[in-house]
């Protein structure tokens, strides 16, 4: 219970550290839009999402056989899929993944067109692969896979999500997407936000108060500063400075990095992760940033999708069977797990990303999804919202 109210605070977190990164025409659309994705998510997993995803033996999707939450065991073990502790832990962590989404396509999609986008996307998307990963569908029962936090379930949907939608709704006009960022303080806060709540996000999905739930925790640390010193290193190194935008986005990379092996590697396998992932991860964003022509406004692939897809395949290498019942990465003689990683990864990353483009597009048939260049300008905090976050 503990664990599912900081996975929860992770999302005021995500709307300080997502808005202070824009321009300070776009944070009331970022709260509001963070506000919809738990009204959203919400509601899918308890009237579906959660029975479609832990009930029944089906291959791609569960039954309905926990269809509003009908016949959770209050009293049953929170470590059964039947309790609902457990449905409710896990109810927020559909919650924080979509909200993370929104990061990619802010300040030019509509806000009734993004909550249509998440209705289908939650059903049609979240679920399966959640069902397919945790609720033991063919990736589960077809490969040795591992995703202790939600490394492919959270990060990886998430990146690839986000890469469908910011390649379908096109780039932000270059006045507002060389905008600096607004708010400092709002970001150094929301990133800190986010990472106290990832102690619940990993320490919590042991669902025990034991000696996984502190290794989780401890190699969440290990990860997220190893990744901050790596990038601010990379940044430093290629630009001669180091900023709080760079120092925050590396712990958030760090810890997406670990969040799929946290409670089965040791800490010098958790310091490499890091490492390697606040790499990985700056000079992605650097990439997407510079280079591409996919706008991206907030990393959501260039941070989330990168460190899952590298959390993801470092699981493969790192995990020691001696905290994960005699499951071995490669470094430690086995090759199966790996072999599972990837597939499992591929499989998730290009499901998402064909379903997430279909849905918009077919979303975009029905409605308008993309703003007016002159509404754009002015901001949607005033054009959708009509409330300003400052009246100065």
């Amino acid at each position: 219970m503990v664990c599912a109210g900081l996975v929860f605070f992770m999302v005021p977190g995500l709307a300080f550290f997502y808005g202070g990164m824009l321009r300070k025409q776009s944070m009331t659309s970022i709260m509001c839009q963070c506000i919809a994705a738990i009204v959203i998510m919400t509601l899918i997993w308890v009237i579906c999402g959660f029975s479609l995803t832990f009930s029944g033996d089906g291959a791609f999707i569960g039954n309905l056989d926990y269809f509003f939450f009908e016949g959770l065991l209050d009293g049953s073990l929170p470590s059964e899929q039947n309790s609902l502790t457990f449905a409710v832990f896990q109810m927020m962590f559909a919650v924080i993944t979509g909200a993370i989404i929104i990061g990619a396509c802010a300040e030019r999609v509509r806000f009734v067109s993004i909550t249509v986008i998440l209705i289908l996307w939650g059903l049609l998307v979240y679920v399966p692969v959640a069902h397919w990963i945790w609720g033991g569908g063919f990736l589960a029962s077809n490969f040795v896979v591992l995703d202790y936090a939600g490394g492919i379930v959270v990060h990886i949907l998430a990146g690839m999500t986000g890469l469908a939608l910011a390649l379908f709704v096109g780039r932000r006009k270059d006045s507002v997407r060389k905008s600096r960022a607004h708010n400092i303080p709002f970001v150094f806060i929301g990133a800190l936000m986010l990472w106290f709540g990832w102690f619940g996000f990993n320490g919590g999905s042991g669902l025990t108060a034991d000696g996984i739930a502190i290794r989780a925790i401890f190699m969440s640390q290990l990860s997220a500063v190893a990744a901050t010193a790596s990038w601010s290193v990379c940044q430093y190194i290629l630009t001669g400075r180091v900023g709080v935008l760079g120092m925050v986005s590396g712990s958030i990379a760090g810890l997406g990095s670990v969040t799929p092996m946290a409670g089965y590697i040791s800490a010098p396998s958790a310091f490499v992760v890091g490492i390697i992932g606040g790499v990985l991860c700056y000079f992605a964003v650097s990439y997407m940033r510079s280079k591409s022509n996919i706008d991206d406004a907030l990393d959501v692939f260039g941070v989330h999708g990168v460190a899952g897809f590298w959390g993801s395949i470092s699981t493969g290498l790192f995990v020691e069977g001696r905290f994960c019942n005699g499951i071995n990465g490669l470094f430690f003689g086995g090759t199966d797990l790996l072999v599972g990683q990837i597939v499992s990864s591929l499989v998730v990353a290009v499901y998402c990303f064909v379903v997430t483009y279909a849905i918009v597009f077919l979303v975009s048939k029905f409605m308008k999804i993309r703003i007016p260049e002159d509404e754009e300008t002015i901001g949607q905090d005033i054009v959708e919202h009509g409330e300003p976050s400052y009246m100065i």
